[in-house]
């Protein structure tokens, strides 16, 4: 009898072990569920940060759970947005928080704990106090999510996405996507709901959800997320483009008067401006010149940008100001996009810049498909330098025809998809920027590097 009861006890134990293991799979898998993506850490300044996520249709109420490292008590913010859409992207931003001090967070879905969690720290407060920071922050552009019922037949564009896992590793401050993050395709052009669904198809990928919590995320559209091949200022869903763009990104700003989508971004002791080079764009195959001189109608930024962009250089005091940018920026020999087609705004800016004696200009731009560095000679003064980093994961090619052999490249890599890792250091007065261009495994492609001294008007 002692035998059967302690059988029958034993079979009580196993069913209940295995009752409670279904139970915790079903709420695991109900949990993850609720996620549809993210989080994604963006800003995160010297006593805020912003979070994104996106959670299921079923999601009811979102809670954001945060504290400093080492400690027992979560403080906690409540989302109180919309949800229970079919699209529900959001972003939580909190404050109050100390500088330079290391913080947990964790989202609760209604009600109950998910597997949404991360960790962040905040700036250190150097100004008047210490030397101005080294650190570093990734770059690339034209990521491509292969889906096969829409992409073209063929051999998939999209390539190896282990690329992100190494990124992921990288103990840098931020990534700058610098266009092209998701590819619109045929069935989304003029579709709303095609728009909503190919941002949170690309960004939905589980390859790229650890390398989004892993740092924060700037980033500026080019043609193929903010709608067709090429188009600018004529794309009849720009305002729906916007307001998608605006939902799954957490830039610190976007553009101004409801246009556009530029901002600027600041970490340690350099600005970034990250332009706009869509929204008010003239189509390419406008002409560039009327009667020998440049056609004043055809323009890439705007007049708003372009004054927002001269007022924010001349105001900025970092020893590198980076002007980012979608197409190409000064290659005089391309035959694809780039800003030297827009002549009027083009010589405009390079004339300000020149004529304001703005020491420290560098572009950084994607597109193209492969990485180089372009040196514009300037007499009388430094020389410009436009830094292309592309593709992360779509399609690459070869340099070929002018391009080939360009005289304006200083470095160059082609038929390999690849992002970029910029650091700066050394003292105040002689900051030193570097370039190293890494394969999807991290390994080298190709080094180089700039002084601020090597980016000043002579006196």
């Amino acid at each position: 009898m002692y035998s059967l009861i302690r059988l029958y006890n034993t079979y009580l134990y196993t069913m209940n072990r295995i009752l409670i293991l279904i139970i915790s799979f079903l709420c695991l898998n109900e949990s993850i569920a609720q996620v549809i993506s993210g989080p994604m850490l963006g800003p995160v300044e010297y006593r805020d940060a912003t979070i994104w996520l996106e959670v299921a249709p079923q999601v009811t109420s979102v809670e954001l759970q945060y504290r400093k490292a080492g400690t027992t008590n979560f403080l906690t913010k409540k989302f109180k947005g919309e949800l229970g859409n079919e699209f529900n992207p959001l972003q939580m931003q909190i404050g109050g928080l100390d500088v330079n001090t290391d913080y947990e967070y964790r989202f609760i879905l209604n009600g109950k704990l998910s597997n949404a969690n991360g960790k962040f720290h905040t700036k250190d407060l150097w100004q008047w106090r210490k030397p101005p920071p080294d650190f570093s922050f990734l770059v690339g552009s034209c990521h491509y999510g292969n889906e096969p019922m829409y992409d073209r037949p063929g051999k998939p564009y999209g390539g190896d996405s282990s690329i992100f896992e190494t990124m992921a590793k990288e103990k840098a401050a931020f990534m700058l996507w610098t266009g092209d993050e998701w590819y619109t395709r045929e069935v989304d052009y003029f579709s709303k709901w095609g728009l909503w669904y190919r941002a949170q198809f690309a960004r939905a990928m589980p390859i790229l959800q650890p390398f989004f919590k892993s740092m924060s995320q700037y980033a500026m559209w080019d043609d193929h997320d903010y709608g067709p091949n090429d188009i600018g200022m004529n794309y009849a869903l720009k305002e729906e483009s916007r307001k998608i763009w605006m939902s799954y990104w957490n830039n610190p700003s976007y553009g101004e008067n409801n246009q556009g989508t530029y901002t600027t971004v600041n970490w340690g002791d350099i600005d970034l401006f990250l332009t706009d080079g869509r929204w008010w764009r003239s189509d390419d195959r406008i002409l560039d010149s009327i009667g020998g001189k440049p056609n004043p109608d055809k323009v890439m930024f705007g007049k708003q940008q372009m004054d927002w962009l001269k007022n924010s250089l001349v105001f900025s005091n970092a020893p590198f100001k980076i002007i980012v940018m979608g197409s190409q920026a000064l290659n005089p020999i391309s035959s694809f996009e780039r800003f030297p087609s827009y002549p009027a705004e083009y010589y405009d800016l390079l004339d300000f810049i020149q004529r304001q004696k703005i020491n420290g200009v560098l572009f950084f731009t994607g597109d193209r498909h492969h990485s180089e560095i372009i040196k514009l000679d300037r007499p009388g003064t430094y020389p410009l330098y436009d830094i292309t980093v592309s593709p992360l994961t779509s399609g690459t090619h070869s340099f070929s025809g002018a391009e080939k052999n360009n005289p304006y490249r200083v470095i160059g890599v082609d038929q390999k998809q690849n992002y970029g890792r910029i650091s700066f250091s050394g003292n105040r007065g002689e900051r030193v920027m570097k370039v190293d261009l890494l394969g999807i495994k991290g390994e080298p492609l190709g080094t180089w590097s700039v002084s601020e001294n090597d980016l000043k008007t002579p006196k």
